[in-house]
Formats: structure tokens, sequence, C-alpha cells
């Protein structure tokens, strides 16, 4: 085996192993669409307003769609990053592929600041976030939860959400 192959291996089989989080890709963010800005938009942005609302209401139509380890598409189901990366690619904005991935891109946003469409992650206590899902309104979020689920809305204000919440992040 050659070196450092072990390495790769051992860290695929922990990223598998890890609640939703999905096999990794070619590691670094990808390059915005075209056009878009570098900074975070503004919450009174009426064009980031409405591409959040395109992006969830792609995201919600997915209810009702099986977990799939490694899924990222209505027809074999999702897992939870592929939902995310999904519903946002369907509006011309490109995401990485992991959780970790996901959780490096766009701008951190404090829990009491969430708005529509920012990305939110959860994990165990002092560890990197597992699990992501989008934000509906203050209070709920869409996210494809575990094996033997479907995708679904929750609130962020349940406890075992509170409880692991590890962050949120703005990407439009």
């Amino acid at each position: 085996m050659r070196p450092g192959l072990s390495l790769v291996i051992v860290g695929l089989i922990s990223t598998l192993g890890t609640g939703c989080a999905s096999a990794p890709t070619v590691l670094g963010g990808p390059a915005p669409f075209p056009g878009a800005p570098r900074g975070p938009i503004e919450a009174v942005s009426p064009g980031a307003a409405a591409l959040a609302s395109d992006v969830l209401a792609t995201a919600l139509a997915q209810r009702g769609a099986p977990y799939r380890l490694g899924g990222s598409e209505p027809q074999g189901g999702f897992d939870c990053s592929g939902l995310v990366q999904y519903a946002f690619a369907r509006h011309q904005v490109s995401l990485p592929r992991t959780v970790a991935q996901q959780y490096r891109t766009g701008q951190a946003v404090k829990r009491n600041e969430v708005q529509r469409g920012d990305l939110v992650f959860f994990g165990p206590a002092g560890r990197s976030p597992t699990h992501v899902g989008i934000v509906i309104d203050a209070g709920t979020f869409v996210h494809a939860p575990d094996s033997g689920a479907v995708v679904r809305v929750e609130r962020l204000d349940a406890d075992y959400w509170k409880r692991r919440f590890s962050g949120a992040k703005r990407v439009i």
C-alpha cells in the first residue's frame, strides 16, 4: 500500500460512519456562480430573499424523499448535505458536497440571526458538525435526518437540535 493511502482510507471510513455526513469529494470550495457578490448579502436585498425562497421551495418539494447515505437526487434519496447541495444547485448556487466542506463555506451567522436560506449545522458538543439543514424561518429548518427517515421540517428550538447546534452560515 502506498504511503498516505491508509490515511485516506481511514478518513473515508470515519466520514461514512458519522450520521448523515456524505462521502468526501475533492476538497476546496467551488467558485460562486457568475456575478455572485464576494461578501454576505444584506437581509434587505430583494434578490437574496427571492433566491432563498426559491432554494427553499426546491428543498421543501423533496419532503418525503427517503434518506440515503451519499444520496443527492430525488429519485434515489438524499443525505443531509446532498439535499442542501441539490436545492442550491437548482438555482445556480454551487456548494461543496460534504457537511464539513459546507461548514467551511459562507459567512458565519449567530444563532439568533439566522434567516431564510441560511445553513444550520449540528453535531456532538465540541466536535465538527455532522449534519446540515436549510433554515425556513427563525424557528424551523428542512433536512434529511438519518437512515430510515425522510426529508422533513423540524423545529430549531427542539431540545435535540438545540443541544447539537454547531453554527450557521449564510451562503446567499
